[in-house]
C-alpha cells in the first residue's frame, strides 16, 4: 500500500488490489467506501482496462475473429483485466504515484497509471498501450464514493438498458432513478454534497455510468465508450505503438 497526502488530505492506493485508490480523507470526511470485504467491484476507485462496463455474454468479434473473456459477472464480463490485477510501482513520492500491469487478454498490451494528490483533489491518468497486436480498447474508472446527502448528476441522453443489464445503442432521455446505466451529455458540473464540502467529479471520457442502487455508496464512472463497446461501437482501435488515454479528476471545495 503507498500512502500519499497533502495538506489534510489523505489516500491510499492499492497496487496489489488492482491499481486502486482507496482511503480517501478530507479533513474528518472520508469520501470513498473502504470496505475490502466487499470484493473487488465494491471498494475505493478502480481502473478498468482493457474494457469498461459488460461485455455480452464475454463475447466479441475483432478484425473478423471471435473472441471469449472470462466470465465474473454471470453471464458477462465486466470491468476489464485491471482491477483485479498487481500492478508495479514504478515511481512514488509524499503526493503522487505511477503504475504499470500488463494486460491479460488475447491482444497483450500495457496499462499505465499516474496519481496525484493535491490539497484541492485528486487527478487520474490512465493509459493503454498496444504492444505487438492490434486491439480494441475502453478505459475508465469505478469510483465508490460514500453515498452523499444530495447530488447533481444530471445528464442529455442515456442508453437504453435490455433485460440483461446491457446497454444497447439507442439514446433516450434519462429517466427516473434508481440508475445502472450509461449516459452521455452532463448538462453541469457533476457534484457530490457532503457536510461542509462539494465534490466534483470530471473526465475527457465522454460516456459516464451511474449506478445509485445501495443505501450507503454511489458510483460515478467515466469511460472512455459504452459498455458492451466492442458489440454496440465506440471502442478505440489501437494499432501496435498506439495509446489511449484519459483523465479524471476530484475536487472538493469547501464551505466557508
Amino acid at each position: 500500500m503507498i500512502e500519499l497526502e497533502a495538506g489534510d488530505a489523505h489516500l491510499t492506493v492499492h497496487p496489489l488490489d488492482g491499481g486502486r485508490l482507496g482511503r480517501l480523507r478530507v479533513g474528518r470526511l472520508d469520501l470513498l467506501q473502504h470496505h475490502p470485504s466487499r470484493g473487488a467491484m465494491g471498494w475505493g476507485s478502480f481502473p478498468m482496462a482493457p474494457w469498461a462496463g459488460r461485455v455480452r455474454e464475454g463475447r466479441f468479434a475483432f478484425a473478423e475473429r471471435n473472441y471469449r473473456l472470462p466470465i465474473n459477472l454471470h453471464p458477462h464480463a465486466i470491468h476489464g483485466t485491471t482491477f483485479t490485477a498487481e500492478w508495479e510501482v514504478l515511481d512514488a513520492g509524499r503526493d503522487y504515484c505511477a503504475l504499470q500491469t500488463d494486460l491479460a487478454w488475447p491482444f497483450g498490451g500495457t496499462a499505465n497509471q499516474h496519481i496525484h494528490l493535491s490539497e484541492q483533489g485528486v487527478t487520474c491518468v490512465l493509459s493503454v498501450y498496444a504492444n505487438a497486436l492490434p486491439m480494441p480498447a475502453v478505459i475508465g474508472w469505478h469510483p465508490c464514493f460514500v453515498k452523499p446527502p444530495a447530488a447533481e448528476l444530471e445528464f442529455t441522453h442515456m442508453y437504453r438498458r435490455d433485460l440483461d443489464h446491457i446497454a444497447v445503442p439507442v439514446l433516450i432521455e434519462p429517466v427516473p432513478h434508481p440508475w445502472d446505466d450509461c449516459f452521455t451529455g452532463p448538462r453541469g458540473p457533476l457534484r457530490l454534497q457532503y457536510p461542509g464540502l462539494t465534490l466534483t467529479v470530471a473526465s475527457d471520457c465522454d460516456h459516464w455510468v451511474v449506478f445509485d442502487g445501495l443505501d450507503d455508496a454511489l458510483c460515478v464512472e467515466p469511460q472512455s465508450g459504452p459498455p458492451d463497446a466492442f458489440n454496440i461501437g465506440g471502442a478505440a482501435e489501437l494499432q501496435p505503438g498506439d495509446l489511449l488515454q484519459r483523465r479524471m479528476t476530484f475536487h472538493w471545495a469547501r464551505e466557508p
